[in-house]
């Protein structure tokens, strides 16, 4: 459910952070900015993140087209994630967060 904010200033980040607002959301782009990944694959880089999180997640980020769902009807079916166009836009947001991360650990090492 996507909205549009018409505000005062700020609400630009408003509006960017209703689609990577989310505890796990911006952890999810970042693994999916370099490839497709099944839904196994994403627990396995996020393990402590919880089945049901992790679906909800995925779920939200599909429905503002964030990210695709692909779904193969194989025996068993197979689930696959990438980032839309739109997804990719965010990616320097979250290269910003990767950045800025790498920059806080090495500071309190």
């Amino acid at each position: 459910m996507i909205t549009k904010f018409d505000c005062a200033p700020g609400c630009p980040v408003q509006t960017t952070l209703q689609f990577i607002d989310g505890k796990w959301k911006s952890v999810i782009l970042y693994h999916l900015s370099t490839q497709t990944l099944r839904f196994s694959d994403l627990q396995r880089k996020l393990p402590y993140v919880s089945r049901r999180m992790l679906a909800r997640q995925l779920s939200e980020l599909v429905t503002d087209n964030v990210i695709s769902k692909e779904i193969y009807e194989t025996v068993p079916i197979r689930t696959e994630y990438s980032l839309t166009n739109f997804g990719k836009t965010l990616l320097p947001i979250v290269n910003s967060m990767v950045t800025w991360g790498n920059k806080y650990n090495e500071l309190h090492k």
